[in-house]
């Protein structure tokens, strides 16, 4: 197996607000779990904005019978102006093969997000 770290960012998004838009898949081929070490999200906008953060995922597993379904990590965070917050605060985060990591924001191209990754392969 081969650990591989990384760096996923994406200078503003979502592209419309209301809608999440996909930050990272995780790569299907070759079979790959990644662990999401840290993510920030920081406001460039003029005003406050809430943003939220979700994992989509299709997979089943872990003692489940039920295949996973969309959940939230965070949900309408407000975040000041000029303001960065941590998400996944003391913790880290699983993704299966073909789970995607959502950023949604109250505005459209206004939150800066970067997320640390490790790829196990």
């Amino acid at each position: 197996m081969a650990n591989t770290f990384k760096v996923v960012s994406h200078d503003v998004m979502p592209a419309s607000a209301g809608t999440p838009e996909d930050l990272y898949t995780c790569p299907t081929s070759p079979a790959t779990t990644t662990v999401v070490i840290g993510l920030m999200i920081a406001n460039v906008h003029t005003s406050q904005v809430t943003f939220s953060v979700k994992h989509v995922s299709t997979t089943s597993g872990g003692g489940r019978s039920a295949t996973n379904t969309t959940t939230f990590l965070q949900k309408d965070i407000p975040i000041a102006v000029g303001e960065t917050k941590q998400c996944l605060v003391g913790g880290k985060h699983v993704l299966e093969q073909g789970d995607k990591i959502q950023v949604d924001a109250s505005v459209s191209d206004k939150v800066s997000v970067t997320m640390s990754i490790m790829e196990i392969t």
